[in-house]
Parts: C-alpha cells; sequence; structure tokens
C-alpha cells in the first residue's frame, strides 16, 4: 500500500458540482486538488489550488494539464482518453484507468461489455443511423441511445412504436428493449488498486418524467433483502470486471419478476451519492480519494434513512439566478441545502441539491415533496 503523502499533486479534469463536493471532501485532508475546465467561471474555480481554463477533449491541453500532478481523476466522462493513455504509459497514476473511461464512454462498447462478461443487462442492437431503428420494428417500444456524448439525460429518446422512428438519432447508437420496471436502483461500488471493494447501501431513484434526469432519491431503497443482495452482488461483479480503480456508479433496474438488470454505470461520483455527505459514515466523495488514492476504504454505513432532490433551474428561466425560499429551507429539521456556485441558471440546470434526513421513511416522503415545494430557481428580474 502507498503511504498516505498530503504532498501528492492531484488532478481533476473538470470542475463541475462533482469537482467541487470532491475538493470541499479534501480539505479535510489538506489534499492539494488542481482543476482543469472549459469554463471560466466553473464551480471549482475558487476552491481549487490551481484552476486551468481548457479543453477536456482537446489531447495537447489533458496531456500538459496531466504532466503537472502526480495523481489525475475525472468528474466527467468526456474527456480525451488518448491523452490519459499517453499519461498512463509514462507513469502517470490515473484512475480511474482510461481503458475503463473508453469503454463507458461509448454506450456501445458498454453494452457489449455486459454482454461479453454475462452481467444482465437489457437485450439491444447496434444501429449506425435512424434507417437501422426503422429496420427493427419488432423490437419496439424501445430507447435508441446516442453512442457518444449522451449526458443527464440528453441523447436518449424513447420510440414507441414505427411512428415514432423519425425521433431516433441518425447516427450510431445502441437500440435498447424497454424494460418493464419497478424501480430503478443504484449502488455505488469503491475500488482501490488492491482490489479492496465497499459498496455504497443500494439506493431508489425517482426520474423526471420529461428531463430523464434524477429528480428524486431515497436511501435506503424501499426493496427486499433478496433483491437487496442481489443488486450489491451485480454492482461489485460489475465494478471487478472493469477492473476499476476509484468509483463506480452501477444503475440498475428492479424488473417486474423481482430481477437485477443494469442499465449503464457511470466511472466516477455520482448524483445517486449526493446524499452519502450527511447520511453515512463516509461520503461518496471521501471515498473516491481513498480509492483512488490507494488507502483503505471507509465505512460506507448508514447514520440516516435520507432523500435527495435535485434543485433544478425552473422552466422558462434563463439568466443570472436567484433562489426563492431559501429561509424558510433553513428553516426546516433535517434539511440540508447544497448549492452549486453557478451564477447562470437555465430551465432543468442543475443548479444544486438538498439532503433530507429522518428516521422515518414515510415522513422522509413528505419531508421531501415539502422541500421541492419551498425552494425554487429562477432568473433575476
Amino acid at each position: 500500500m502507498l503511504t498516505f503523502n498530503p504532498t501528492t499533486r492531484i488532478g481533476i479534469l473538470g470542475g463541475g458540482q462533482l469537482g467541487l463536493m470532491l475538493i470541499q471532501a479534501g480539505i479535510d485532508w489538506n489534499l492539494i486538488v488542481h482543476i482543469l475546465d472549459p469554463d471560466a467561471e466553473a464551480p471549482c474555480r475558487h476552491l481549487a489550488t490551481s484552476f486551468t481554463q481548457g479543453s477536456l477533449t482537446d489531447y495537447d491541453t489533458v496531456y500538459q494539464f496531466g504532466q503537472q500532478v502526480d495523481v489525475l481523476t475525472i468528474e466527467i466522462e468526456r474527456v480525451n482518453v488518448d491523452a490519459l493513455e499517453a499519461l498512463e504509459r509514462e507513469g502517470k497514476r490515473v484512475f480511474p484507468q482510461p481503458s475503463v473511461i473508453r469503454i463507458i464512454q461509448d454506450k456501445r462498447a458498454q453494452k457489449q461489455f455486459y454482454r461479453e462478461h454475462n452481467l444482465p443487462t437489457a437485450d439491444f442492437i447496434l444501429t449506425e443511423n435512424r434507417d437501422d431503428v426503422a429496420k427493427n420494428p419488432e423490437f419496439l417500444p424501445a430507447f435508441h441511445k446516442l453512442g457518444r456524448d449522451g449526458y443527464d439525460g440528453r441523447g436518449v429518446q424513447r420510440i414507441a412504436s414505427v411512428d415514432d422512428v423519425d425521433k431516433a438519432f441518425d447516427a450510431p447508437g445502441v437500440l435498447e428493449k424497454a424494460v418493464d420496471f419497478e424501480k430503478e436502483l443504484a449502488v455505488i461500488v469503491a475500488r482501490n488498486e488492491q482490489g479492496q471493494t465497499a459498496t455504497f447501501p443500494t439506493v431508489e431513484m425517482v426520474f423526471h418524467p420529461e428531463q430523464n434526469l434524477v429528480e428524486y432519491l431515497f436511501a435506503p431503497a424501499a426493496i427486499s433483502e433478496t433483491v437487496d443482495q442481489q443488486a450489491q452482488e451485480i454492482a461489485r461483479k460489475t465494478a471487478e470486471a472493469f477492473g476499476i480503480v476509484g468509483l463506480l456508479a452501477v444503475e440498475l433496474f428492479l424488473t417486474k419478476d423481482q430481477q437485477i438488470i443494469v442499465n449503464e454505470v457511470a466511472p466516477r461520483p455520482h448524483n445517486s451519492g449526493h446524499h452519502t455527505i450527511r447520511a453515512n459514515v463516509t461520503s461518496q466523495f471521501e471515498q473516491h480519494w481513498r480509492a483512488i488514492l490507494n488507502l483503505p476504504l471507509g465505512d460506507t454505513a448508514i447514520l440516516s434513512p435520507a432523500a435527495m432532490i435535485n434543485l433544478l433551474g425552473e422552466p422558462g428561466h434563463s439568466g443570472p439566478a436567484r433562489y426563492e425560499g431559501m429561509e424558510a429551507l433553513l428553516a426546516m429539521p433535517g434539511v440540508f441545502p447544497f448549492l452549486y456556485g453557478k451564477k447562470i441558471t437555465r430551465p432543468f440546470r442543475k443548479m444544486g441539491h438538498i439532503t433530507v434526513i429522518s428516521s422515518d421513511l414515510n415522513a422522509l416522503k413528505a419531508k421531501a415533496d415539502s422541500v421541492k415545494e419551498t425552494i425554487k430557481v429562477k432568473s433575476q428580474k
């Protein structure tokens, strides 16, 4: 095992909210964290040891940034993997490994990976264009996903019947059979270089009906012990199949016949783990540091049942952000807002999240609904 060294120079590709919360967790250990992000006003700008404005997909920019650090990690998958591979060959420690990022960047390769490693997933067909979708009417209803660059619900279209084929993407993608599921679940797995793994308790996600991004999250998930064990085991097997060092968020479907199948994965801290900052012994962000620095993994036990509500920009509002209802929110016991420092709001943009804790699961759900109605992100008049 490597010895903990507080002078290790760490670089993060991406300076958004995940990077922000990673830095906040790293402050406790006085970690030296450098950020690369294309946005001059990225949330991480004022907290990072240093901030470099630059493209995450440009080879030279990523390579030169990586030359200045000892350990390199990501908070978003859309990065230049060729540069990361070159840095890895030269002895830089890059986690998650570039080979893992390369597979996960492409949903086509990701789905094939599950099939090749006998990981349960929905049936799928690889498509090159919209015409390929039209050639498979018997496969509908299905979801058409862009092979690359889909994010936060973008790059996914539901194709209910042949009448919807015009909604399909005219680019390489994957046509994924619609799953008749009961719940959408997620398990975050941590794995260090020694192969030690730890999973966070299974959570239940509720997605926005139009935007295809998480609106609510409840932890722990309201599922049977058998289903929970199945979800935990499949998530662990998925992380081990990738051989990932770092965090892997495994999104899952619980089917109507109580089977667990893998939907998608993300090789980084994830929206489904934000509540762990307040609700678990170790947060997902501290766990990421432990994993990529090859330290003992932390205790993932639940301190309190929790809900997490994504704070999204209100429809019809674009411009400098203002937060309505913060005073009322802060008066509520067991309610913890986290704002991401984004100056500009847009409809459904992730502007923050709110964690709610309560020992009573029914009260938790009621309080989560109340929180959602209390705070709104709008543009300044």
